[in-house]
């Protein structure tokens, strides 16, 4: 761990936390640990720990260069670390002899969509079920159909391809696609990126919702503060490589003299994310 307040705040998320974020279960479901992570000489994360619980919405902070896409990339096997563990529904995802096994309960929303520019809305959303699933391709449709409902898009997006779709809706097109499989973890990687203040408060609220109704783990790499304000139960930020705060939004608010002051926190906006509580 990285401070005194690691310790404190995995141990007392679940009293701390605002009613409406309560979490159920103080199960980890992911385990990092004594995570290094490197490009050649230059290191990004220097021996950091910190465990996700089962059921919560939890955000991943730090300004730009600080290492959050490095961090899920080294969660959902694209980037491997120097040492230290990641665990996955108890499994070590870097060492484990099935790593698909692992894969395929989790989905993952990239940043700017990473949809098959060949491919219409309705083949990109159904292409996991085509490669994993035994479903005839009447279902596969059906499914794909359902999920682009979910995302908030309508039969309209069907056939258009992801050179006709705006920002937004590219982004609720890899949600959608990242939904398929049921995962039982869902990382977003900056679903907030790129869009407008409304379409983005509409996406929180969308992952609001489908946290509650599949009671999902989610993990949402941003530097968005109101999307931290908004969607997660706890969030780290990261800073020169290690984790600078966990915990949720109240802890925050008691920490804070605690923390420097020179990270986004300390911003204009960031004032207003633990200032407001």
């Amino acid at each position: 761990m990285q401070s005194l307040n690691t310790t404190a705040s995995q141990s007392s998320h679940i009293d701390s936390a605002p009613p409406h974020k309560k979490i159920h279960s103080q199960s980890p479901i992911i385990q990092v640990q004594n995570l290094y992570t490197a490009y050649g000489d230059h290191i990004v994360h220097n021996n950091i720990s910190f465990d996700i619980y089962q059921g919560e919405i939890f955000g991943i902070l730090g300004g730009s260069g600080s290492g959050k896409s490095t961090l899920l990339r080294t969660m959902i096997l694209l980037n491997r670390p120097k040492s230290g563990t990641i665990k996955i529904f108890g499994e070590d995802i870097w060492r484990t002899k099935n790593p698909k096994d692992i894969l395929t309960r989790c989905g993952v929303l990239f940043q700017f969509g990473a949809l098959f520019s060949s491919l219409n809305v309705l083949e990109n959303v159904g292409i996991l079920l085509e490669e994993y699933s035994d479903y005839p391709q009447s279902s596969i449709t059906e499914v794909a159909k359902y999920l682009i409902a979910r995302v908030g898009l309508t039969e309209r997006s069907y056939y258009l391809y992801p050179h006709e779709l705006s920002g937004g809706m590219k982004k609720r097109v890899g949600l959608a696609r990242a939904l398929a499989l049921n995962p039982e973890v869902l990382f977003l990687d900056e679903p907030s990126s790129g869009l407008d203040p409304a379409s983005a408060q509409q996406l929180d609220e969308l992952i609001c919702q489908l946290q509650a109704d599949m009671n999902m783990t989610i993990v949402m790499i941003t530097h968005d503060l109101d999307s931290i304000r908004d969607t997660t139960n706890r969030f780290l930020m990261l800073k020169n490589g290690t984790i600078e705060f966990l915990g949720s939004l109240d802890e925050l608010k008691i920490q804070i003299d605690t923390l420097s002051t020179d990270n986004l926190l300390f911003s204009k906006r960031g004032k207003n994310l633990w200032k407001d509580i």
